[in-house]
């Protein structure tokens, strides 16, 4: 098949961590051909969907790990498939890629299903799924958000489209910083704020599992770092081994036939003790640290459920 990448820079990427990385060294292992594009390279061109990109092949050798083509612009409507792979923030460059991509479907199969990205950012799709997710508020009026935090005293704020654990803050019941730290979210963006009562249990990790097309595949548990709040690996978090439980089955069995519906075939939960605080479908990681642990081909489950949808 012709695989098409629109993903971040890729000469920057860390090739032991990054999984799109991964996915693009299984395709080409698979006999795959891979072309190359950042999203700015993304067009509307008098009815085509085109990209400004390269054609490129793998290895595993960081700072060699891509060898690339010429740049040329290419109809994407050629390709099998396109894989959205860019990093959020979910803001308007990004809900356009998901508008231009999304034209071209069925034919060419876009990974995760962009309309379905677009209308299930992480942080909104678990609120279909309110007895599985701990008390949470989305709001940016201020009164709204300290009323909750006087109901729950111990709670964590950030960014409603934030990724990688950026603009993380937990606000325990003595804490004072929440009115100065409304203005200065709002001070830069007009979105509004999550507000989600602190789970203790993260003390101990917070479990990324790995679904592959509706279908639980694994689990990490990622610790934070000492002193630190967050557990995301992008600011210091620590990978571990473990093992999925009966409540992890249980959330997957929940969430899994609605992922599947909606064409997202890659995608990443996070569960902090018995409950779920995201569903990551923009740009899901954590398929090389499973692969490590768990001594088990997730790139290759990934791609065995899009060629049986190309087949």
């Amino acid at each position: 098949m012709k695989i098409a990448f629109q993903m971040d820079p890729i000469g920057s990427v860390n090739i032991d961590a990054d999984s799109t990385f991964r996915l693009a060294e299984e395709a080409q292992a698979r006999g795959h051909e891979l072309f190359y594009y950042t999203p700015d390279h993304l067009a509307y061109q008098e009815g085509r969907i085109t990209a400004r990109g390269q054609d490129m092949t793998v290895q595993r050798v960081q700072g060699e790990h891509a060898t690339l083509g010429e740049m040329r612009e290419v109809d994407l409507a050629d390709f099998d498939v396109v894989w959205l792979r860019q990093d959020p923030p979910f803001d308007m460059h990004y809900i356009t890629s998901t508008h231009l991509l999304e034209r071209l479907m069925p034919d060419t199969l876009v990974v995760n299903d962009p309309f379905w990205v677009r209308n299930s950012p992480e942080k909104l799709l678990v609120l279909n799924f309110p007895n599985l997710t701990p008390p949470t508020t989305i709001a940016r009026d201020l009164a709204t958000i300290r009323a909750f935090k006087q109901r729950h005293g111990d709670v964590i704020l950030k960014p409603l489209y934030g990724n990688g654990g950026a603009g993380v803050f937990r606000l325990d019941a003595n804490d004072r910083n929440l009115g100065s730290l409304h203005e200065l979210f709002t001070g830069f963006s007009r979105e509004p704020l999550i507000v989600q009562k602190f789970l203790p249990a993260v003390s101990k990790g917070d479990k990324r599992v790995i679904l592959v097309d509706g279908e639980p595949v694994g689990a990490i548990n990622r610790v934070p770092a000492e002193g630190e709040t967050r557990s995301n690996m992008h600011v210091g978090g620590r990978p571990e081994k473990v093992g999925l439980t009966e409540r992890d089955r249980e959330i997957c069995a929940r969430i899994g036939p609605v992922l599947k519906e909606k064409g997202q075939i890659f995608v990443g939960i996070d569960v902090i003790g018995d409950w779920l605080t995201e569903i990551n479908v923009t740009s899901p990681t954590g398929i090389q640290e499973l692969e490590r642990f768990d001594g088990v081909n997730i790139a290759g489950k990934i791609w065995r459920a899009i060629e049986a949808k190309r087949a």
